[in-house]
């Protein structure tokens, strides 16, 4: 009963607009206290900051975090987004496709969904929109583009997923790489499907010859040497996750000096902005913990677990009910407090069930690629709608294509789980 109660306090702060870490905090400490008094409060809050911030994989936290912000400084997007036009534009929905190419290639060298599609917006819906693109169908392959940052490495919901289920972070990192070329194919595919339907939503690019193609690819050299410098490290053994962080930050920030963008103002904003972003997470995680060990104490995982197992239901149906939660969950919530408050509960029950907590990892990160596109919070719709400037209800319009053939990948990487695990099993011990 103590468990109910506090869980619904928990869900009625966040209703009230409480910040997620200080409802986690509040719930958590006077649940502690309910069940065993101050002095199992005190123990708990004087000793959980220090033991959580102080973990070492934690520090990739901002190292990602502040690699993602020395990306955007650098102004690569625009560059990559150049190339890929020139060689997929003239196709019909070319700068569609373009657009979805430009969004993985930005994922990949940031991590960060939100600044994938405040990049792309400025960059790429104008370029569409001058050459006569229906909106929508601009606004949203611009939407759903930005979300491959949440799943291509260097992904930050991935390590924080990491962080929080006691995961191999190097293997859920690369776990990512398929399902990840998957999604920006699937974003193409559904592109070129709406063209087909109505050709007059995307009118044809201008055509380049080959020379002009082959030196649209200089400013891809940059970006795969830097991915090579996080993933390649990480999938060789060469480098932990949390090393490869640091490698993927400084190759970030030498990559702004290459490209002139870094002086005093802007060295000194993308600091702020990503400490910031960092202690935000970060705050997050120690009152998870707090919130973590209240559960424990009541025995509330393993009671569910006990629970599901005595129903006799298929383990492949307590599976769709569970992504179908996260499926709604993401219409309401921001996807890093999903991540905090449902894994600890739901990672136990997964291994009950025999399934892998890797490839379950990466199937939660593409169920959160939908709701962040999906009303009513839809944050990257959000995004999308304040930086182009767009209506929100046309964005909407033109992301409910994506959200369809999305959950029919999530279909298929939930029946061949050896998409995701293939690569991950590769790696060098």
């Amino acid at each position: 009963m103590i468990a109910a109660g506090i869980t619904l306090l928990l869900f009625a702060l966040l209703a009230l607009g409480t910040p997620v870490a200080f409802s986690l905090a509040i719930a958590g400490s006077l649940g502690l206290f309910m069940i065993g008094g101050l002095d199992v409060l005190a123990g708990v809050i004087t000793t959980t900051p220090l033991s959580t911030a102080g973990s070492y994989e934690l520090i990739s936290v901002p190292m990602f975090i502040l690699m993602a912000e020395f990306v955007i400084l650098s102004g690569v997007a625009d560059g990559l987004f150049h190339a890929a036009k020139t060689w997929v534009g003239r196709v019909p929905g070319g700068l569609g496709m373009a657009t979805a190419l430009a969004g993985a290639g930005f994922g990949a060298i940031s991590g960060s969904s939100t600044a994938s599609a405040a990049t792309l917006s400025s960059t790429t819906m104008p370029a569409m929109l001058k050459q006569g693109y229906d909106p929508k169908l601009a606004g949203g392959v611009v939407a759903i583009s930005g979300t491959l940052a949440m799943l291509i490495p260097p992904s930050i919901a991935l390590v924080l997923y990491g962080i929080i289920a006691d995961v191999n972070i190097g293997q859920l990192l690369i776990g990512g790489v398929i399902p990840g070329i998957l999604v920006t194919l699937t974003i193409m595919a559904t592109v070129w499907a709406l063209v087909l339907i109505d050709p007059s939503s995307a009118p044809r690019g201008q055509a380049y010859t080959m020379m002009e193609k082959i030196r649209s690819l200089k400013v891809v050299g940059p970006m795969l040497v830097l991915f090579m410098a996080v993933t390649g490290v990480i999938y060789s053994g060469i480098a932990t996750p949390t090393e490869a962080s640091g490698i993927g930050a400084f190759g970030a920030f030498l990559l702004a000096i290459k490209e002139g963008t870094v002086n005093r103002k802007s060295l000194a904003k993308a600091l702020t902005h990503a400490a910031h972003a960092s202690c935000m997470i970060i705050m997050i995680i120690v009152c998870a913990k707090i919130f973590g060990y209240f559960l424990t104490l009541t025995q509330s995982t393993q009671m569910i677990v006990d629970w599901v197992g005595s129903l006799g239901v298929s383990p492949w149906m307590v599976l769709v009910i569970i992504l179908f939660g996260y499926l709604v969950l993401g219409c309401l919530m921001d996807q890093v407090a999903i991540l905090i408050l449902t894994v600890p509960v739901v990672l136990p029950l997964i291994k009950a069930l025999g399934f892998d907590p890797v490839w379950f990892g990466v199937i939660v990160i593409v169920v959160a690629e939908v709701g962040l596109v999906t009303p009513p919070v839809g944050l990257n719709v959000f995004v999308v709608a304040r930086y182009a400037k767009r209506p929100l209800q046309e964005i909407f319009a033109g992301v409910w294509p994506h959200v369809i053939s999305h959950l029919m990948l999530l279909a298929v990487l939930v029946a061949f789980p050896s998409i995701i695990l293939w690569l991950p099993k590769q790696m060098a011990p």
